[in-house]
């Protein structure tokens, strides 16, 4: 799926996880649907370049065809085609969903990693064996409902609600009532939906309409995840959950911090791993991985430099040779074979790729946890955006934590180095471990069910769980 272009310079999604390379699953039709009405929010260090272009050319490049590779989707734009194949057309449904409102990092609550999720996790598939035992749950049609409606597509909606465990209360059949909306409100929270008790989004109504087989199957592939690692991490440890898009910080069993994040697309997938924290970097060099400079820095740097402007100096770049000197980029030819020999690298200012913060770990995978300017992904409810590594909401908070025992690394030192470019590399000095797991549904011991979408297909191996 192509990428719409976007002002800013956020694009850590091409920034890494190169090692671990390009899965492609049957999930890339999912991801568009899940992605229908909420397009995907993509820039980085080639996109920034947009805001020196002309405003009509700004506008015109969304609803360009994509020319291929990340520069070519980037400036020349995706296809943003809102009809994907296998969408319902026959839709009430707003474009302007509510899952790309702005989203605030959720409560801290239970650990995903927490011990007694693994009991949970039992009883959950236990009701939802009950519950495909008995047929399931009916569909809900994608039409908008709200509080004071009625109608027999309201009464369907209930019975969903009522099925699944969130209607629980004594309600008017076929009426939108209060105890509808904080059933609504219940479902969506355990979905990671923003709970406004309304159905008026594609991805509520994508949700409910998951059929319980499929709910079930996720349940059982999680379990065993869980049973793997739950109760098995470090005392203080780092989780990011792939499906949930989130970062949680976790000290002596309670979570700390629970942040929002930004994980990789379908075809650049973010891996499992376990490892710990080595170190926390500050206003970091980006270095453009080698598949990056021969599908996409080198044309658009041929293509700046058909118009007499420098690719390089537009994007506080550097090219350096075999002896690792820095190359007047006045003086490159970008037709010349010289190029591909090159190491190129973003220097530190405000529009880098990785932010300002860098979280480092040994991994096979080459990804790290990291800042990006652009803020406005943590607004969205689909998150699915980057090319392996994670960027988390709040960096500076989570640095912060990591660096906790080290009283020269407080946060507001931290914050400072914001926008400065200047350097540092802090080591840590105590355990932290760090957890990249893919649990799409898990139980916690409060009676809660919670689901997120099987965006890689890891658990169904069909399409139905990565819609939402």
């Amino acid at each position: 799926m192509e990428l719409p272009q976007l002002t800013g310079a956020a694009h850590a999604q091409i920034e890494c996880g190169f090692k671990y390379g390009s899965r492609l699953t049957i999930g890339g039709l999912a991801v568009t649907l899940l992605c229908v009405s909420a397009q995907p929010l993509s820039a980085g260090p080639f996109n920034m370049f947009k805001s020196r272009d002309t405003q009509t050319e700004a506008a015109t490049q969304g609803s360009a065809g994509g020319s291929g590779g990340l520069f070519g989707g980037l400036f020349n734009g995706g296809s943003r085609n809102t009809q994907p194949q296998g969408e319902v057309t026959s839709s009430e449904l707003p474009t302007g969903d509510p899952e790309v409102a702005m989203i605030l990092n959720p409560g801290l609550g239970t650990p995903t990693l927490a011990k007694g999720n693994i009991a949970a996790t039992r009883t959950a598939i236990q009701q939802y064996q009950a519950i495909v035992a008995q047929g399931g749950w009916p569909m809900v049609q994608p039409v908008a409902m709200k509080p004071g409606r009625r109608g027999t597509n309201i009464q369907t909606l209930q019975r969903r609600l009522q099925i699944g465990g969130d209607l629980m209360t004594t309600f008017e059949p076929g009426r939108y009532d209060n105890a509808t909306v904080a059933a609504v409100k219940r479902f969506q929270y355990r979905h990671g939906l923003p709970a406004t008790g309304v159905v008026d989004s594609k991805a509520t109504v994508a949700a409910l309409n998951v059929p319980a087989s499929t709910r079930l199957a996720q349940l059982e592939a999680s379990l065993k995840r869980l049973q793997r690692r739950a109760g098995k991490t470090t005392n203080r440890y780092i989780q990011v959950n792939v499906p949930a898009a989130q970062v949680e910080a976790v000290r002596g069993g309670r979570v700390e911090l629970r942040n929002t994040a930004v994980v990789g697309k379908v075809e650049h997938q973010t891996p499992t791993l376990a490892s710990k924290v080595s170190q926390v970097k500050f206003n970091p060099y980006w270095n453009v991985p080698t598949s990056i400079v021969k599908a996409d820095l080198i044309p658009k740097g041929r293509q700046f430099a058909s118009r007499g402007q420098d690719m390089l100096a537009a994007y506080h770049m550097e090219a350096l040779d075999r002896n690792g000197q820095i190359v007047d980029s006045r003086t490159i030819d970008w037709y010349g074979n010289e190029v591909y020999t090159y190491r190129y690298r973003q220097r530190p200012w405000e529009e880098n790729s990785l932010g300002y913060i860098k979280i480092d770990f040994p991994n096979k995978d080459a990804v790290y946890i990291h800042d990006t300017p652009l803020k406005s992904l943590f607004g969205k409810a689909v998150r699915f955006e980057s090319h392996g590594c994670v960027r988390t909401h709040n960096v500076d908070r989570l640095a912060a934590w990591v660096l906790d025992n080290n009283p020269s690394w407080n946060l507001s030192r931290i914050q400072s180095l914001r926008h400065t470019a200047v350097q540092e590399n802090v080591p840590a000095t105590q355990t932290i471990g760090v957890y990249f797991t893919y649990i799409s549904a898990w139980g916690t011991p409060d009676g809660l069910v919670h689901f997120r979408p099987d965006v890689y297909n890891l658990d169904t191996r069909g399409t139905y769980a990565s819609n939402y």
